[in-house]
């Protein structure tokens, strides 16, 4: 089966082919940068980071561009506010990104260009759309002329006289169509400006990333990808300039995934619940963003509560426990012969369906389902309670390759097992209002009662560590001696 993608611009699934064989140029809308960003920011990092890594293994080479927007009316805003150059929040908050970014452990992007860079290049743009007819001039603005675009609408499946009668804003009488956009706008006192044609002035938001598009990628691109609120009016502005220019089809395939939801209620800051990402990581782990986005598919909206956090924090832990597990096994011998011949068969089984399922609109979420249904396969085993034979570790290798090489994809299971448990279950016990050293302290405590054969104290002390939500592991577990039960969180 080949890979094929929802394509937003055709509404349906597409098979994909590159414009030149075995080499995809890609675009996803970075960020504006005037703040940290709240995780809804990261669910399209983190997912096309997994489509990049998907479209490598699939046998072809990307060039991936994620731009970032450093002039624009917030970050002026917040200029003015604090007293400084607003190049001076930009590069800040660049910073702050990048920062995340490496904390998520995401592969680095081929470009990230920023707008300030382009300005000759937007500028030559604006000029070209004014020579094609595709836009007009006004006292020093220059706004593209959507009437001179016949397509217009076709992404977002608006419709011009819809939009026009749909408005209920003032609307700038200098412009020939309601719906016509800024390309061009002479700048106010204490922005930031560049010398033009029309005067001193800075770009509209859309030009952008057109302009860095077709200066980066050429005419036209593979796939463009970015959130859903982007659909209109950004993307449907992009495709006017990009093809009102060049008069080449601007981007063959569209990506973009859904919003995120928190506690049944849209993540937005007008309602004042926005979790920034750092924020997020602090208390909780990277680790558990990235499982969160990608357990879903992309196109579906993500619940995130506190049940689906803690199912996710039980997931994790299962899976680290299995590689955990499979490592012991492995340090156990240094022979190794074939693996285990059934869970091999399991193992090209599971890489079929992982095709499968990841060829059609990559589809993560059934991905992680196959993952944990190898993990299932290999706890079944019980190679830690058994005598480590060659075989065993042979069986145990193989394990953690395969589970590696696809979580390398995601961009998950790549921590040190026992780090990762130990900080899902400091998590679980902020949650309760336990402390790791009150745990230990009591561990410590019912085995001195063990050893004075005090066997009434130790069952007080195993349920009052149970009472904390601590499962105990008597002689049942090589690896640890308790851990936090989640399910009861």
């Amino acid at each position: 089966m080949s890979l094929r993608l929802y394509n937003t611009f055709s509404k349906d699934k597409q098979e994909f082919k590159p414009i030149e064989p075995k080499h995809v140029k890609m675009y996803v809308c970075g960020p504006t940068v005037y703040d940290l960003l709240h995780i809804g920011n990261f669910r399209g990092p983190i997912f096309f980071n997994f489509v990049r890594n998907w479209l490598e293994y699939s046998g072809n080479k990307v060039t991936y561009v994620y731009n970032f927007t450093d002039v624009d009316d917030k970050i002026i805003k917040r200029a003015i506010d604090e007293g400084v150059d607003s190049l001076v929040i930009s590069e800040k908050y660049i910073h702050e990104f990048k920062q995340d970014f490496a904390r998520m452990n995401l592969r680095s992007h081929d470009h990230n260009p920023k707008v300030t860079e382009y300005m000759p290049q937007i500028i030559t743009f604006i000029q070209d759309l004014l020579k094609n007819g595709k836009a007009y001039e006004v006292e020093g603005e220059v706004f593209f002329s959507v009437d001179t675009f016949a397509p217009y609408g076709h992404l977002s499946g608006k419709k011009l006289d819809e939009l026009e009668s749909g408005i209920r804003v003032e609307v700038d009488q200098r412009k020939k169509n309601p719906q016509d956009f800024v390309l061009w706008k002479p700048s106010k006192p204490q922005e930031p400006w560049w010398n033009s044609p029309w005067g001193q002035g800075r770009p509209g938001w859309h030009i952008e990333c057109s302009a860095m598009i077709q200066s980066i990628l050429g005419d036209s691109i593979d796939i463009h990808g970015g959130g859903i609120d982007l659909i209109f009016p950004h993307h449907e502005n992009e495709i006017a300039q990009g093809e009102g220019r060049t008069g080449c089809k601007y981007c063959n395939y569209w990506m973009h995934n859904n919003f995120i939801s928190l506690n049944d209620e849209k993540m937005s800051k007008s309602l004042g619940n926005v979790i920034k990402a750092r924020h997020f990581m602090d208390e909780y782990d990277p680790e558990i963003l990235k499982y969160l986005f990608l357990s879903v598919h992309y196109r579906s909206m993500l619940a995130i509560s506190d049940d689906k956090i803690n199912q996710v924090i039980a997931a994790l832990k299962r899976i680290y426990s299995a590689l955990e597990e499979a490592q012991f096994v492995l340090n156990q011998s240094t022979e190794k012969t074939t693996a285990d011949a059934g869970f091999i068969k399991l193992l090209k089984e599971m890489d079929g369906k992982i095709k499968k399922s990841v060829d059609d609109d990559f589809n993560s979420a059934e991905l992680i389902s196959y993952i944990f249904e190898v993990v299932r396969a290999f706890n079944a085993l019980n190679l830690s309670k058994k005598k480590v034979t060659p075989d065993k570790a042979a069986t145990a290798n193989l394990f953690i390759q395969w589970l590696k090489g696809y979580g390398a994809m995601l961009a998950l299971f790549e921590q040190s097992p026992a780090h990762i448990i130990s900080r899902l279950d400091d998590i679980m016990l902020k949650k309760r209002n336990v402390s790791r050293e009150q745990v230990e302290n009591l561990m410590q405590k019912r085995k001195d009662a063990r050893i004075q054969k005090d066997f009434a104290a130790s069952d007080r002390i195993r349920d009052e560590l149970v009472s904390l939500g601590i499962e105990l592991y008597d002689g049942g577990s090589m690896l640890r001696e308790w851990s936090v039960k989640v399910s009861d969180a």
